[in-house]
């Protein structure tokens, strides 16, 4: 007998993925080299001022490596991280469901394959790098992956200066990186959550069919400009959007902190660094009208939002207590803000640090 084809053909999704990532900017091999040359130095200067301005140290001293992708590379490796940290996730629904026929599983990891492999097809256009904490047995605890083309592309798009632009994009990644590495609990957590989210799901059929109109209405919305939360949101359950509101919580957090580190090393380390701000901030709302649409749908719209939020609870908190006193949000889950704490930082101030904001809080920006 075969093995159980599962929830994901994950050939099909990585072929899926090859056969429409559209090609990125044609560049020779000497420019090319001389890309990666240069990212691999400015994720090298990167870690020492993500060091300076976070007072955050890898526990063991060891820095992950950083690679150079193309597309394809990246689209591929996030096949083996989906399928990395969702396999074992199958394997309890599977405990707890039970598995479908074999025709019915065969025929839905193929359609499910479909879909993943053309998700990271349109992603892979827009990445411009990510930590990656899920990795295949065997090939360590992380990496940090740049994505070659798409900085070469949206540089030239937003007409910025190269270097400063990739040093930038080097600082979020580098503290997502040491973010991880200061604070190893994280992954765990990360992992606690997922699985979390997949103990309090519903998945038989006759649930599934109560929610294909609630899909249906996420996929107007999309169309239509309206909703932040995409398909994920049209069908979770009350119990999975709990567990989705604590990890939307932490993940604005992670990418606030990051993006604040961005700007704090300010114009004396990147000298066109508010007019990368400015520009940048223009193309994470999507370039044109399918892209936005695609967002929305995915979700991406709710991604936007959790850097702004998270972005201002560092800067409000720090700029209140300091930064050795945000650290303590690193201590433990529990000391990790909620989403209304994201968004109300005196919140978090006083429940974890014991004292209140002595000015008036600062407005969520728009």
């Amino acid at each position: 007998m075969s093995a159980p084809a599962g929830l994901v053909d994950w050939n099909l999704a990585a072929a899926t993925a090859r056969r429409l990532v559209r090609p990125g900017p044609r560049i020779g091999f000497h420019e090319a080299a001389d890309l990666v040359g240069e990212l691999l130095v400015l994720a090298d200067t990167a870690e020492g001022h993500v060091r300076e301005v976070t007072g955050l140290v890898p526990v063991d001293g060891v820095v992950d490596p950083t690679v150079v992708v193309d597309r394809i590379g990246w689209a591929e490796a996030n096949t083996a991280g989906f399928r990395t940290v969702l396999d074992p996730v199958v394997d309890l629904l599977t405990e707890k469901k039970g598995r479908p026929s074999p025709l019915a599983e065969a025929v839905g990891s193929r359609v499910t394959g479909v879909q993943v492999g053309a998700l990271l097809s349109f992603l892979a256009g827009k990445v411009l790098g990510q930590y990656e904490i899920f990795l295949p047995e065997g090939q360590g605890t992380g990496r940090l992956v740049l994505v070659g083309p798409n900085l070469l592309e949206t540089e030239e798009a937003l007409g910025l200066d190269p270097h400063d632009f990739r040093l930038w994009v080097c600082l979020h990644e580098v503290t997502h990186r040491t973010q991880f590495t200061a604070v190893p609990w994280l992954r765990a957590h990360v992992q606690s959550e997922i699985r979390a989210f997949v103990a309090v799901s519903d998945l038989d059929p006759a649930a599934l069919r109560s929610r294909v109109g609630a899909v249906a209405a996420a996929v107007l919305d999309a169309a239509r400009g309206r909703g932040e939360g995409g398909l994920l949101e049209a069908v979770q359950t009350p119990e999975q959007k709990a567990v989705l509101d604590r990890m939307t919580g932490f993940m604005s957090l992670v990418e606030g902190h990051a993006d604040y580190v961005m700007d704090a090393v300010g114009p004396q380390v990147i000298p066109s660094l508010a007019t990368i701000r400015r520009r940048f901030e223009r193309r994470r709302g999507g370039t044109g009208a399918l892209d936005v649409f695609v967002r929305r749908l995915i979700g991406l719209e709710a991604k936007t939002r959790q850097y702004r939020e998270g972005r201002h609870f560092v800067r409000t908190v720090v700029d209140e207590v300091g930064m050795a006193a945000f650290n303590r949000v690193w201590t433990s889950p529990e000391t990790l803000p909620s989403l209304e704490e994201v968004r109300a930082p005196q919140r978090w101030v006083e429940r974890v640090l014991g004292r209140e904001l002595t000015g008036p809080p600062a407005a969520l920006p728009g």
